[in-house]
């Protein structure tokens, strides 16, 4: 990565958690597991651990782009010192798609290296990001993705890469695959951003189920540099579901001192 340009993480976070039903907090809150403060313990929210794992990768800024209903996001992160990061938020009436709500941050980040990460999703390793950011620095390339085994593959993207490293071919939500791993994280730079900003620009009005993973596609059929890091002994809970909701609460049950 070129030092004169910055590292900035993006989170899109305007969604309204149906899959979850009604909420008493926004999911992003929901507690899950515990994090040492000076106080002792005291409960760990989803996002926390996104944020957490952008600060391992080096990344000090951080924009959200949120549902103006979620009023609680910014009231219990503030301004990042929780996460020791910077955090703004872009507070939006409502989007489409993910795209779409990642395209709000374009005037704030197009001249930037975004990693890009989801706040319903809590992933191992820890220094994923890292990993992303070193290889995007070492080829230049225009994306990079992380990639993490999965079985769930209906409701994910599922990624081929050559021996090489290169992304060959990506499936969105396939009715079925051969293919092991799946995209969670990315980190691009500056082609990328105008891709993505071009293709919303360009969707179809009203179009539904307008995908992220098909804008990741699009710019493999079309030349972009993609590359994939597998983590092969990586694992990821997406809490935006009741059955990973529970599975993540039982693994994160343990009061053990961490980052505060």
């Amino acid at each position: 990565m070129n030092t004169k340009t910055p590292l900035l993480g993006l989170i899109p976070a305007a969604g309204r958690a149906e899959r979850l039903g009604p909420l008493p907090c926004s999911k992003e809150l929901l507690p899950i597991g515990f994090r040492e403060t000076s106080r002792g313990p005291a409960p760990k929210v989803a996002g926390h651990y996104l944020l957490e794992r952008l600060r391992a990768g080096g990344v000090r800024k951080v924009f959200m782009v949120l549902h103006e209903s979620k009023s609680d996001v910014p009231r219990y992160f503030g301004t990042g010192e929780i996460a020791d990061v910077a955090l703004a938020y872009l507070s939006i009436p409502g989007s489409a798609s993910v795209p779409e709500t990642l395209d709000r941050a374009f005037p704030f980040v197009e001249g930037s290296i975004v990693a890009l990460g989801f706040p319903d999703v809590i992933f191992e390793p820890l220094d994923a990001y890292a990993r992303l950011v070193e290889r995007q620095a070492a080829t230049g390339a225009d994306l990079v993705l992380g990639l993490f085994p999965t079985e769930r593959f209906q409701t994910t993207d599922m990624v081929e890469l050559g021996p090489d490293g290169r992304v060959l071919r990506v499936e969105v939500r396939p009715e079925s695959t051969e293919l092991r791993y799946n995209w969670l994280i990315a980190v691009w730079g500056p082609a990328f951003t105008r891709f993505l900003h071009e293709a919303v620009r360009s969707a179809p009005a009203g179009q539904s189920e307008f995908q992220i993973g098909a804008v990741v596609r699009s710019a493999v059929a079309e030349g972009l540099h993609v590359e994939g890091v597998e983590f092969p002994e990586g694992s990821y809970r997406d809490v935006g579901t009741p059955g990973e909701l529970a599975a993540a609460v039982r693994e994160h049950a343990r009061i053990d001192p961490g980052p505060a």
